[in-house]
């Protein structure tokens, strides 16, 4: 299992996410609302701390991975790689 970045922040996730095809949807105060549509519809709400904790991280990208159907060091790769 790859290690998780430990100095990743909110608004890197969310431009990494871009990537992905997620856009911005909304935000209210700090956190920021991610949608795609792509393979279906899907919202992810990222907070927009520095850096994120890494609970927090990893349930982000656990639904990321798990509504791409892909594992979470896949996903990793393609964000980060």
């Amino acid at each position: 299992m790859t290690r998780l970045p430990r100095d990743l922040t909110g608004a890197e996730l969310v431009k990494a996410l871009g990537k992905l095809g997620y856009r911005v949807t909304r935000q209210a105060g700090s956190h920021v609302r991610l949608t795609t549509d792509q393979p279906s519809q899907h919202h992810v709400t990222i907070p927009a701390h520095d850096p994120l904790k890494l609970g927090t991280l990893s349930a982000i990208l656990s639904d990321v991975a798990g509504h791409l159907q892909i594992d979470r060091d896949e996903l990793l790769k393609r964000l980060l790689g």
